[in-house]
């Protein structure tokens, strides 16, 4: 059985009232339907009893069907929003409910779709936030390890992942077994709970750190976070920017005193006899004060050294142009892959490792250059079969004005390690298996 059509037909007109105008019109259309059904009956049949029984008879089931019809689109509205809030309850919020009406079931669809969306745009804030932050976290060099309570680790960087494990996953390990296996100086750096710097010898090559610990409480769990920051690089670069300025104040208060020293020398010996033996001594005194000027030039060339201009670089063109200055042997297969560096530049800094590997007594045939590709880097080595250096030289081969040469500037080496580090790559000494040196330096590539 269906409704009426006159029913049907006026339920769509009563969306321009609200939900109890709606109810109470539709209960006064039930009555009227139902009076004027039983007074029709009165009439034909003249008996009130049997009016009274024909029109409960039809008139019931019609009035439950109109309730229904008109209680059917509120009750699946009511059960959509009772499924969006336990949407919501589960952190869900794409759900929302496709229902058009002017009432106040209406309004309510309104706000709860209003709502949703409010979330789904925080939660997309709060999500495109995080992942900003985990990126940054991620690129940093820092290596950030963060504890709770257990000494667990429950966030990790790639630094600290590279530090710790060779990239592996650190989450859900306990850190204080991790540092067993870690170098001395590193657990000692932690046990002490503050801020402290520490160093530790990494590939033949001493690494300082900086260890920040800070605890916390997060999610009402106490937390650890440890922040190890390398700074090997910094202190090289401060400890160059200060042997610089050194260099530009002792530069300058030389050429002050050399100019009127030379000039005084050479007017001294024209004004003397060709004979005179003040003659010879102004003469040494001008060539050595030319010569002490050609020394502060070259420290100052080391002070005032460009930036680095980089550019694509053929290795096979760039070697074949090295070799008509210097002799040396290409140990391996060049890498295909080109290499992004200032060419005069790091020619200069090849040319000075080679002479050293000549000058330290090696044979010809055992200076070897070879350059490897792996990551984000190309590697060169330049390799001798001379004595070596003891562990003193080797700490200190690359400071300015450390020589062990007679007659050395003992700027070589640390040019070689300014021009490198000017580049972004690193620069180091090491004694080889069965005697020689070998000088690692490294070269990022062009991103």
């Amino acid at each position: 059985m269906t409704a009426p059509t006159g029913v049907r037909d006026l339920m769509p007109r009563l969306h321009r009232y609200s939900l109890e105008g709606k109810l109470a019109f539709l209960v006064a259309f039930i009555v009227l339907f139902v009076a004027a059904m039983a007074v029709g009956v009165y009439f034909v049949t003249g008996q009130a009893l049997l009016s009274l029984l024909f029109t409960l008879s039809v008139s019931f089931p019609l009035c439950i069907l109109a309730v229904r019809r008109f209680m059917g689109p509120v009750n699946d509205v009511l059960q959509a929003l009772t499924n969006g809030i336990a949407s919501l309850q589960d952190n869900d919020f794409s759900t929302s409910v496709a229902v058009t009406r002017s009432d106040e079931i209406g309004e309510l669809v309104a706000a709860y779709n209003e709502l949703g969306s409010t979330l789904r745009s925080a939660r997309q804030d709060i999500f495109q936030r995080e992942l900003l932050l985990d990126t940054v976290i991620q690129s940093t060099p820092l290596a950030l390890v963060l504890c709770n309570a257990r000494d667990a680790v429950v966030y990790s960087n790639s630094a600290a992942r590279r530090m710790f494990v060779q990239g592996r996953r650190l989450e859900g390990h306990n850190f204080q077994r991790m540092l067993m296996d870690m170098p001395e100086p590193v657990r000692d750096a932690v046990a002490q709970r503050r801020d402290v710097l520490f160093s530790v010898g990494e590939h033949g090559e001493q690494e300082t750190y900086h260890l920040s610990q800070r605890e916390f409480v997060l999610n009402a769990q106490p937390h650890s976070l440890y922040l190890f920051k390398r700074l090997t690089r910094e202190i090289n670069r401060q400890e160059v920017a200060t042997w610089k300025k050194v260099i530009r104040v002792i530069g300058h208060e030389l050429n002050n005193s050399l100019a009127p020293i030379s000039s005084l020398a050479h007017s001294g010996t024209l004004l003397l006899d060709e004979g005179s033996r003040v003659n010879d001594i102004l003469g040494t005194i001008e060539e050595r004060a030319n010569h002490l000027k050609l020394f502060i030039d070259g420290y100052a060339r080391f002070a005032k050294l460009p930036m680095p201009k980089a550019e694509p670089v053929v290795w096979a063109t760039f070697f074949k142009s090295l070799e008509q200055t210097v002799t040396f042997r290409v140990r391996n297969e060049l890498p295909g892959l080109a290499g992004y560096f200032d060419p005069v530049q790091i020619e200069q800094v090849l040319i000075n490792l080679i002479k050293n590997a000549h000058e330290s007594g090696s044979a010809s045939e055992d200076i070897e250059v070879s350059v490897q590709a792996g990551g984000k880097f190309h590697t060169v080595h330049v390799l001798d079969r001379g004595p070596g250096m003891t562990d003193e030289i080797l700490q200190s081969a690359l400071l300015p004005f450390y020589s062990t040469k007679q007659k050395g500037s003992g700027l070589g080496l640390a040019l070689c390690r300014e021009i490198v580090e000017a580049h972004g790559g690193r620069l180091s000494l090491a004694n080889r298996q069965h005697g020689g040196l070998r000088v690692k330096f490294s070269l990022p590539l062009h991103d």
